[in-house]
């Protein structure tokens, strides 16, 4: 994967607007606003442990279906994968994953990736792209359920404390 441009999460957000034909893209970057600007992924993981983490990481995944139907690069949704996969990873960890959350904007870098593809940049595929794309789904499938885990062991906690 060492063949992809560094992507800065703020250049996703300061660039003008996308032709507004490109409705998936102005869609995807109005998402991609709310939850990373706005803070709306790391409120959700405040409010709702766990389940708030996993709803975010969720709406994440709509960026990468893009780049998948557009035929973007494997190396690129695999790095798309990963970053949605750190932002779940780390948002599930009660108190510090909001701060993380608040710091990683994976839905900007997700963006930018998706922008870079849209734009036509090149990208040079590789045989074992098929193997970090697998990675990646792997990793990504066990962030997503350690929110599950974190919210089930808070559930517990809280059924144990009211003595239940």
């Amino acid at each position: 994967m060492g063949n992809l441009p560094r992507v800065d999460p703020k250049d996703a957000l300061e660039r003008p607007p996308p032709n507004d034909d490109d409705q998936a893209l102005v869609a995807a970057e109005t998402l991609a606003h709310w939850l990373d600007d706005r803070f709306l992924d790391p409120l959700l993981g405040l409010f709702l442990p766990g389940v708030g983490d996993l709803l975010g990481s969720a709406l994440g995944l709509y960026p990468i279906l893009l780049a998948w139907q557009r035929r973007a690069p494997k190396a690129l949704i695999a790095r798309m994968l990963l970053n949605l996969a750190a932002d779940a990873a780390g948002g599930s960890i009660p108190i510090l994953g909001d701060i993380w959350d608040f710091v990683f904007k994976a839905h900007a870098r997700n963006l930018a990736l998706l922008r870079s593809r849209s734009a036509g940049r090149a990208f040079r595929g590789h045989w074992s792209d098929n193997l970090v794309v697998a990675f990646a789904i792997v990793v990504l499938l066990a962030a997503f359920a350690l929110p599950v885990l974190v919210a089930v062991a808070l559930w517990h906690l809280v059924g144990q404390a009211l003595g239940r």
